[in-house]
């Protein structure tokens, strides 16, 4: 199986942390965030991993090969030049998804112990275009799904920006988008000549036409360490267990 970590966002959130290395790089546990992640997706079966870089691109080359790639095949997609964003970063992959295989789609700030192996075999049973996992958490920004789970629309409570697909059916709920996601390879099919775009922008685009599902998580442990709260949050977990 195949997977995709996008490290290459906006290293801001973690300063003064970051302002020497990457995101990427930051230790939880005595590990880089990196490391943790690869090691987890190793774990579940993932034996290709592509990670598209940013900041400091050489110092996380530097950091897998010093650790052998993790004993797994990895490429890294440069994108000094311009931050592609979630959806142009995919785009410029394309190349390493050619096995006509759904593949994990793993935001780095991410903390989960979600079981991504029982992720991947529901993906496939529901033959859906892409499958997000989402959770009920507090947030500024949500997904809204039908009774069924299919992507419906989208809401930013903060600037009060709300979207929806063209026509839905039943009550709609909010659930906030987790950043991890499994993907068909056909949606490459779907990707214009943009870029730099947000995934989301595209999941909204296509879902009237195509089955963009959510994927309730609300039981696995789930943080974010793209701020400095969420590292302290991980580091307390990990002295604890």
């Amino acid at each position: 199986m195949k997977a995709m970590i996008f490290t290459a966002g906006i290293e801001g959130k973690l300063q003064p942390r970051s302002s020497e290395k990457p995101k990427a790089l930051l230790a939880v546990n005595n590990e880089p965030l990196l490391g943790l992640l690869i090691r987890r997706l190793a774990f579940c079966g993932f034996s290709e991993v592509i990670v598209n870089v940013h900041h400091f691109a050489g110092q996380i080359i530097d950091y897998l090969r010093a650790n052998n790639d993790f004993g797994i095949r990895i490429e890294v997609s440069v994108e000094t030049d311009l931050r592609l964003d979630t959806g142009g970063g995919l785009k410029k992959v394309e190349w390493f998804f050619d096995d006509d295989s759904p593949f994990l789609l793993h935001n780095l700030e991410v903390l989960s112990d979600i079981d991504l192996t029982l992720l991947y075999r529901d993906h496939l049973k529901s033959g859906a275009l892409a499958t997000l996992v989402v959770r009920n958490r507090e947030s500024a920004r949500f997904m809204l799904f039908n009774d069924s789970m299919h992507l419906c629309g989208w809401e930013n409570l903060a600037t009060n920006e709300t979207r929806h697909i063209a026509s839905y059916s039943g009550t709609l709920s909010r659930y906030a988008f987790s950043r991890i996601q499994v993907v068909n390879p056909c949606i490459f099919k779907h990707i214009g000549q943009k870029s730099a775009f947000p995934l989301t922008e595209l999941y909204l685009d296509l879902a009237g036409r195509n089955l963009i599902r959510g994927y309730r998580d609300n039981e696995s442990i789930w943080m974010d360490l793209g701020k400095n709260e969420g590292i302290i949050e991980a580091e307390k977990f990990f002295l604890k267990n």
